[in-house]
């Protein structure tokens, strides 16, 4: 239903007065502050007294609470956090908490059609009373949380001192809300504690239902011992945030470091003609050997587009690695070289039947495929498969075939392979 964002710029730009003057203000008006409420709800996180900011609002009935709370109710409206984030912009009754925040609005500012910016502060905490039922927008009916009067003990006095020692560690840390969180720490009252943790609270990074257990803290002591244990972990991400910054700009460094040193060494060499760059050489070498291939001139088009992409890599690089492997393949193929075949049928047998008793279908199945060699005129690409257990001569009878038609035989193990694709590439 609502679009409450907020930026850490615009946080920025609304920094709080000192603890005191905001605690002068909010004297002022948390006695008028009315106990019936429009209810606007939040998504992301709850709202907490005391602090001022910038709220953004989108959609009809959003903007008619807000025109309802200035023209009715002197500008006071409520912010609720949402139970689930995920719930459906159109419910009218979303699942909201039960504390929220009476919320002052100081200015409106249209930004888009259907959109305002609300610059407005926190005031005090509210737990619902009760529904008022029959309206076209949540309202509800309200009671007020009132401070403690009583002096502030010494146990929530030493979780206000550690809240502070943390909160300085965290700023060395991280800068952002730097201005504001200094000025927390530098105008730091412990007669005003729930001021001052509803302050810092505004301002942790956390997820909104951990934020909307601290709003429901009425306890003082217990309020600070939760916020103390939030700013612990946020100074300990913030701590290991640093050290993967250091870790990445010294990887960064180092690289720059070596680039820019081959590079310099690169340039020295070529001044001096001492000697020739190892990635200039290698491709010298690649190149020669590929011209002395018969390639023809498809395969030399793909060669010479693999060697202008080759020269604009770094050495370092996995893609120059694997181009440089493609093309030396390549050189290494037997392009132009080619053997004469002999399907003279007669030597054929003689070559068969003295290399292997018995198997007669196996010789006759090789016999009529030269047969058929002669007739066509060509010998078309073919495969002959000999199934059997080790030692029945499937080898020796492939090497009786390539002595047979004059060819080199080459052995290729494919022992534990499962997929053909392995060897038809």
């Amino acid at each position: 239903m609502d679009k409450d964002t907020t930026t850490p710029e615009e946080l920025e730009n609304e920094a709080p007065e000192s603890a005191e003057e905001i605690s002068k203000a909010l004297q002022s008006v948390e006695d008028v502050a009315p106990s019936h409420l429009d209810i606007l709800p939040l998504t992301n996180r709850p709202i907490f007294p005391g602090f001022t900011l910038p709220l953004n609002f989108t959609g009809a009935d959003n903007l008619k609470v807000i025109k309802h709370a200035i023209d009715h109710n002197d500008g006071y409206l409520g912010l609720v956090l949402k139970k689930n984030a995920e719930d459906n912009e159109e419910d009218v009754q979303p699942d909201l908490y039960e504390v929220g925040t009476a919320f002052k609005i100081l200015r409106v500012q249209p930004f888009a059609p259907n959109a305002l910016q609300v610059l407005g502060q926190g005031v005090k905490r509210f737990v619902r009373h009760k529904v008022i039922a029959n309206q076209p927008t949540i309202k509800w009916e309200v009671r007020y949380q009132q401070a403690p009067k009583e002096k502030v003990g010494q146990a929530l006095k030493a979780y206000m001192m550690a809240i502070s020692s943390e909160i300085q560690n965290l700023l060395k840390l991280n800068p952002l809300f730097k201005e504001q969180l200094n000025l927390v720490v530098s105008q730091l009252n412990y007669d005003e504690p729930g001021l001052t943790m509803d302050l810092i609270s505004n301002l942790l990074s956390v997820e909104g239902t951990t934020l909307q257990g601290l709003l429901e803290t009425f306890d003082l002591e217990e309020r600070a011992k939760m916020l103390l244990q939030l700013v612990k972990e946020e100074l300990e991400v913030a701590k290991i945030q640093k050290r993967i910054n250091e870790e990445i700009n010294e990887k960064v460094n180092e690289q720059q470091k070596e680039f820019f040193l081959r590079r310099q060494l690169d340039a020295i060499k070529k001044e001096l003609g001492i000697e020739k760059d190892e990635k200039e050489t290698e491709l010298e070498k690649l190149e020669k050997k590929l011209a002395e291939r018969n390639l023809p001139d498809e395969a030399l088009k793909v060669v010479k587009e693999e060697l202008d992409k080759l020269k604009t890599l770094n050495p370092q690089s996995p893609e120059f690695n694997v181009t440089r492997s493609y093309l030396e393949l390549i050189s290494d193929l037997p392009w132009g070289e080619y053997s004469e075949d002999n399907v003279d049928i007669r030597h054929a047998r003689a070559v068969l039947d003295r290399e292997h008793y018995g198997l007669d279908d196996v010789k006759e199945l090789i016999l009529e495929f030269l047969a058929s060699v002669i007739r066509r005129g060509k010998i078309a690409g073919s495969i002959i498969c000999l199934v059997g257990p080790p030692g029945v001569g499937k080898t020796s009878i492939g090497k009786s075939v390539a002595e047979a038609l004059d060819r080199k035989f080459f052995r290729f193990s494919v022992g534990g392979m499962r997929d053909e694709a392995e060897i038809k590439g």
